[in-house]
C-alpha cells in the first residue's frame, strides 16, 4: 500500500491491479484509515486519469452486491440528482417514465445536512415501506413499472467507507472521486439507462455551471465505459425547486405536479428529466418525448402509476388522493419582507439549513426527523414584494421554530433592481 501511495504522490498512473488491491483493502478493512487518507489526498492533489477513474468506479461498484435487473427487460432507467433544496423530482419522474413504458427500479438515500432525501420524503406517507427485499423490489417494478426503495443489502461497501473518510480529511472536492462515488452506486443498482441531474448554485455542492459540467462529463464518460446509456442535465440550484421544502410538504407538491397543477419550475425540470429518460429507453426525438410526458400527466396515467406504486409498498394512498390530510406540524411562523423591492437573491443552502433546523433534516445520520416540518415559500428570487408582505411560512416544533425562521429570513436579499436569472437547464451532456 505504501508503494501505491508513493506512486500516486509522484504523479504515476495506478494499474488495475493496484486499484483493485486498494479497494479490496478498503472493503475488508485490511488497509488502515491513515493509508486510505494519504492516497485520497494524493488523488486530490495530483488528479486521476480517465482510465484510473473508470477502474476505481468499477472496483467500488463490484465491492459488494450488484443488482441484476435483467428480468425487467432492456428499458430499465435510473435517475440521480447530485442534491438540492426542494428537489422532489424522483417520485414525479419515476411515475411519468413508468407510465410511458420505462421501468424505474430505483434505490434512493436519506437526507443529510441541507439537502433532503427521497427515502425520508416517501416515508412521510403513512405505511410506505422503503426497506424491502430484493424479490419484492423486482416484483413491484415489474408490476407497475416503478419501485422506489431505500438502499439495502451490501451495495458498494467500499464507497461507504471512502465517503466517510473523505468527509473528515478535506478530500471531498475531487471531481474524479465524486464521480466514482456517484457512479459506483448507479452501476451497482443495475439500470441500463442512467439520467443525471447535476446541480450547480448556492444550494448545490458544485457552485458554478462550469464545475457542474466538468463533473457531468466525468460521470457520463464512466457510465459509457461501463456500457450504460448516459444523459446528464446541468441544472440551476440558486433558487429552491418549487415552493415546498420538507418531507410531507414536498410529497404534496410532487402530487400537484402529477395532477398537472404544480409550480412551473418544478414541472419544467420534471418534464425535461422524464423526457430524457423516455428518449434514452425508446430512442425517439425530443418533441415526441416532451409531448408524451405532457400527455401522461394530462390524462392521469402518471398520477395513477404513483398511486399504484405507493399502494404496493404499503402506503396510505388516501394521502395521495386527497381523501386524508398529512399531519400538521406542532407550530408555524411566517416571515415578512422588511422593505419594498425585488428579491434579488436567495441563499439556497441557508433555506435548506432552515428546513433542517425546523426538524425536516438531520445533521448526523442517527438524528430523528419530523416528517411534517419544513418550509412553504411564498416568494422567490425575481418576485416583487411590499414591506410587510409574507415571504414564507416555517413549520416545525415550538422549540425550533424561532431559529429556523431567523435563518430563513437571512436567506432573502431585497433590492431595487429585478435580478437577471439564468436558465433552469444550463446544458445537456450525452
Amino acid at each position: 500500500m505504501t508503494d501505491i501511495i508513493i506512486k500516486k504522490r509522484d504523479g504515476g498512473e495506478l494499474s488495475k491491479e493496484e486499484i483493485d488491491f486498494f479497494v479490496s483493502g478498503v472493503t475488508d478493512g485490511s488497509v488502515p484509515d491513515y493509508q486510505i487518507s494519504a492516497l485520497l489526498m494524493a488523488m486530490l492533489l495530483v488528479g486521476m486519469s480517465d482510465r484510473e477513474t473508470v477502474l476505481l468506479t468499477l472496483a467500488m461498484a463490484e465491492s459488494g452486491d450488484m443488482l441484476d435487473l435483467s428480468s425487467l427487460g432492456d428499458k430499465t432507467v435510473d435517475k440521480h440528482s447530485t442534491g438540492g433544496v426542494g428537489d422532489k423530482t424522483t417520485p414525479i419522474v419515476a411515475s411519468v417514465a413508468a407510465a410511458l413504458g420505462c421501468t424505474v427500479a430505483k434505490m434512493s438515500g436519506r437526507g443529510l445536512g441541507h439537502t433532503g432525501g427521497t427515502t425520508d420524503k416517501l416515508e412521510s406517507i403513512d405505511g410506505y415501506r422503503t426497506d424491502i427485499t430484493e424479490e419484492e423490489f423486482l416484483r413491484n417494478a415489474a408490476e407497475c413499472g416503478m419501485c422506489l426503495a431505500g438502499h439495502s443489502g451490501n451495495l458498494t461497501p467500499a464507497d461507504k467507507r471512502l465517503y466517510a473518510i473523505r468527509d473528515v480529511t478535506g478530500t471531498v472536492e475531487s471531481i474524479p472521486l465524486i464521480a466514482a462515488s456517484v457512479m459506483s452506486k448507479k452501476l451497482a443498482a443495475g439500470a441500463k439507462h442512467i439520467v443525471l441531474d447535476v446541480k450547480y448554485g448556492s444550494g448545490a455542492f458544485m457552485k458554478t455551471p462550469e464545475s457542474a459540467e466538468e463533473l457531468a462529463k466525468e460521470m457520463v464518460k464512466i457510465g459509457k465505459s461501463a456500457g450504460r446509456k448516459m444523459t446528464a442535465l446541468i441544472t440551476n440550484m440558486n433558487i429552491p425547486l418549487g415552493f415546498a421544502v420538507g418531507n410531507s410538504l414536498e410529497i404534496r407538491e410532487a402530487v400537484s405536479v402529477l395532477k398537472g397543477e404544480g409550480p412551473s419550475d418544478l414541472t419544467e425540470l420534471c418534464t425535461e428529466l422524464s423526457a430524457a429518460m423516455y428518449r434514452s429507453c425508446f430512442d425517439c426525438g425530443y418533441d415526441e418525448a416532451v409531448n408524451s410526458v405532457k400527455e401522461v400527466i394530462k390524462n392521469g396515467r402518471a398520477f395513477e402509476t404513483f398511486v399504484k406504486a405507493v399502494k404496493l409498498q404499503g402506503g396510505d394512498v388516501r394521502l395521495i388522493t386527497g381523501e386524508r390530510d398529512f399531519p400538521n406540524s406542532e407550530s408555524s411562523r411566517e416571515i415578512f419582507a422588511e422593505s419594498d423591492g425585488y428579491i434579488t437573491s436567495m441563499d439556497c443552502e441557508a433555506v435548506g439549513r432552515a428546513a433542517c433546523i425546523s426538524g425536516a433534516g438531520r445533521e448526523k445520520k442517527e438524528d430523528v426527523i419530523d416528517l411534517s416540518s419544513g418550509i412553504i415559500l411564498k416568494k422567490k428570487t425575481g418576485d416583487y414584494v411590499n414591506q410587510g408582505e409574507p415571504l414564507a411560512t416555517v413549520y416545525g416544533s415550538k422549540n425550533r421554530i424561532s431559529e429556523a425562521a431567523e435563518t430563513l429570513f437571512r436567506a432573502y436579499k431585497i433590492g431595487s433592481e429585478k435580478p437577471k436569472q439564468g436558465p433552469l437547464i444550463y446544458k445537456v451532456i450525452k
